[in-house]
């Protein structure tokens, strides 16, 4: 299966082992509560969908690579121990807590979750003493003397043997004790993540039009080669920074992190193309509706990969702008939440209102549950709060009414400033169809548009909430040619 689909399994995995009757016992029992066993190749984001589905489920993470990992830490340091059997004192070897039982302990004092994942990777490739270690947690949820705390689940995952030689087979009875999951590489469906991640638009026109070049391993003469999900990602991060600097990426940067020389070269060349469209049309000017004459002519008898480029920066420019307004938006509908509480509570101050949701945000960054964009949220909301309150604190002498009032014609600022931002974007896009009509008509470059609008969490978001009919127009009307030619095939099969 493919990772979004692993995710949802483990996410309902998750709220079936922690549902409960209502006597508070969980409904699946401990005993049949199987670990969960992910199987698939490196860097498809086995780690990341563990901490979203940690974040969207409200618990606690403990993840550990065990590669990293000895028998002592792993099991804990043994110490002798005087116990008494039948009136006798012997003396017997115990086991401080393991490192990682410790860490368990530790989030749930730290962060009050008392229910998470306990999140082991690499499992399947310890050393040959660690192993039955691992088999023992696995069936026993017991790392030496001490057991995975009640509430927390294992999820373990490891590669197949064919991308590592270090694997190690488990046998049946292990097998036979474990949820096993297996999953495989998926363009389609890492590409919904990287257009939400704001992944470097050069990469996803890069991959769209050769999607084999999205996830390679291969043992050749001279070594490994390959290319995964992580190194587009961890690329795309590294392009962005070079690119504040004012530092082209050539190949020499490329090759680090795309490990197949062929695939590398073949983006380093689009790369220096896409820089050289980058430079030739003017984006901002595209968005602006003040596009030249001379942009417009060079366009439409461009080849169809420097028309594909265009389409790329546009689409970049504009969902840049559709996340950013997104988050205004959630940034507004939590300010609308906190008033629509202090107006309906007469004996309740402002300033307690801020220092709760303060408290709040401390709270779930501690245990990891907030996303860096809900941060950026809460950290704007708290500024808007501490502005709000400062100005109820030299009003102190009115009446709440009176507050209330002062705080609305604060919120309609920031309602005000919202509509402005979504009157410019909802004028960029239809300026951004403008020139897509006189330059593309219907070829594929506007279905191109059209689709990836249709794709992208934020461009989407930001259509449903503020319209555009010709987005509309042209998504039924593909829609409408697209069954037309199924259709067709059909018939001619």
């Amino acid at each position: 299966m493919n990772i979004k689909r692993a995710k949802q399994e483990i996410k309902n995995t998750v709220k079936a082992y922690l549902a409960q009757d209502e006597n508070g016992q969980y409904k699946i029992d401990s005993i049949r509560q199987r670990p969960i066993l992910l199987i698939g190749p490196p860097g498809i984001g086995k780690t990341a969908i563990m901490e979203q589905v940690a974040r969207e489920c409200k618990i606690g993470l403990a993840a550990y690579t065990m590669t990293h990992h000895t028998r002592q830490s792993a099991m804990g340091l043994p110490f002798i121990e005087k116990k008494v059997f039948d009136g006798k004192e012997y003396s017997v070897t115990s086991y401080t807590m393991s490192e990682i039982i410790a860490s368990v302990n530790e989030i749930m004092e730290n962060t009050g979750l008392r229910q998470g994942i306990l999140f082991i990777d690499e499992i399947n490739c310890v050393s040959e003493t660690l192993l039955p270690i691992m088999l023992q947690f696995l069936q026993a949820k017991t790392f030496g003397n001490a057991k995975v705390p009640s509430g927390w689940i294992i999820v373990a995952a490891g590669n197949p043997a064919e991308y590592n030689h270090s694997v190690r087979d488990f046998d049946v009875v292990t097998l036979d004790r474990v949820k096993y999951i297996e999953v495989e590489p998926d363009y389609s469906i890492w590409k919904e993540y990287a257009i939400k991640q704001g992944v470097h638009r050069s990469i996803l026109s890069y991959l769209d039009a050769r999607q084999e070049h999205f996830y390679q391993i291969e043992t050749t003469v001279d070594g490994k080669r390959f290319v995964t999900a992580r190194g587009w990602e961890d690329l795309s991060t590294f392009l962005k920074a070079y690119e504040e600097l004012g530092i082209e990426a050539d190949i020499g940067v490329i090759e680090q992190y795309i490990r197949q020389p062929d695939i590398a070269m073949d983006y380093a060349n689009y790369l220096s193309l896409y820089y050289k469209y980058e430079k030739a049309y003017s984006v901002t000017d595209i968005l602006e509706g003040k596009a030249a004459d001379s942009m417009y002519k060079r366009a439409e008898n461009a080849p169809f990969d420097e028309r594909v480029s265009i389409v790329s920066l546009m689409l970049g420019s504009l969902n840049a702008r559709f996340k950013q307004y997104y988050y205004e938006n959630k940034c507004t509908e939590e300010v609308f939440h906190i008033l629509k509480k202090f107006q309906q509570n007469q004996s309740l101050d402002f300033g307690e209102l801020a220092k709760e949701y303060r408290a709040d945000y401390i709270e779930k960054k501690r245990g990891h549950l907030l996303e860096n964009e809900e941060i950026y949220v809460k950290l704007n909301v708290l500024e808007l709060l501490s502005k709000y309150d400062e100005l109820l604190k030299a009003q102190s002498e009115k009446s709440h009414d009176e507050k209330f009032q002062l705080l609305t014609k604060e919120f309609a600022k920031l309602s005000e400033k919202l509509e402005k931002t979504a009157f410019d974007i909802s004028k960029n896009l239809e300026n951004s169809f403008d020139f897509a009509e006189k330059v593309f008509l219907m070829g594929p470059e506007m279905v191109l548009f059209v689709t990836e609008l249709a794709a992208g969490f934020y461009s989407l978001a930001f259509i449903q909430e503020n319209d555009c009919e010709r987005f509309y127009q042209y998504n039924k009307s593909m829609l409408r040619d697209s069954a037309r030619e199924k259709l067709l095939q059909e018939i001619e099969s």
